[in-house]
């Protein structure tokens, strides 16, 4: 399991970013106009929870990055996306459970003009949640869950590149990698082999 918790969290904490940018795009609240017409207005996630976009964005970037940290880095970035999961529970639930004027001001301030909490809220019939609250709220659950698990985890998260590397030294396979290192310099794509097995090619 240990072997497998790096791929887990780093997984887990990506989809998660992901399912947040893709709700963002979706409609989270259909709102009823009292206005004799009772026209229909569709709030995306985005015009719901402004933040929700570029805090999922961060956790998508968290977790692409969390393939490549070092030891202190995992445990800050999984503190992060904690704190991200707990500030998107709250805020997601609030607009699921709560459905409150202040969620969906800017789009029917967009479309009938009308500004000003009070003057929107009495221009709105009813407002209803759609299907995507609550399958992000999950997804915010489950992205604390995967921060909570990389702090657990992350001290078992050993390089392997250096294991293999000790290995061979102790086996005496030193002559391929002695060999390669005299006969050309270090480069990119040493550096990238040095990001794949989570090593920091700048030390």
């Amino acid at each position: 399991m240990i072997r497998r918790a790096r791929l887990l969290s780093v997984v887990v904490i990506v989809v998660c970013g992901a399912l947040g940018i893709i709700s963002s795009t979706q409609t989270w609240l259909t709102v009823v106009l009292d206005d004799g017409a009772g026209h229909l207005l569709d709030v995306p996630g985005a015009s719901a929870i402004p933040v929700l976009a570029p805090l999922s964005l961060a956790v998508l970037a968290l977790g692409a990055a969390l393939s490549i940290v070092g030891l202190i880095l995992r445990y800050v970035f999984g503190a992060l996306s904690v704190a991200i999961g707990i500030l998107l529970v709250w805020l997601t639930s609030n607009v699921t459970f709560e459905h409150p004027t202040s969620s969906v001001i800017a789009t029917v301030t967009e479309s009938t003009g009308i500004a000003g909490e009070s003057a929107v809220d009495a221009l709105i019939a009813s407002i209803t949640a759609t299907a995507w609250p609550v399958v992000t709220l999950a997804g915010w659950i489950l992205l604390v869950a995967a921060g909570v698990f990389t702090i657990a985890t992350a001290r078992g998260w050993a390089g392997t590149g250096r294991r293999y590397r000790t290995a061979d030294a102790e086996s005496g396979d030193s002559t391929r990698p002695a060999t390669a290192a005299g006969s050309r310099p270090h480069d990119a794509i040493d550096d990238w082999d040095d990001l794949s097995r989570g090593e920091d090619p700048t030390a």
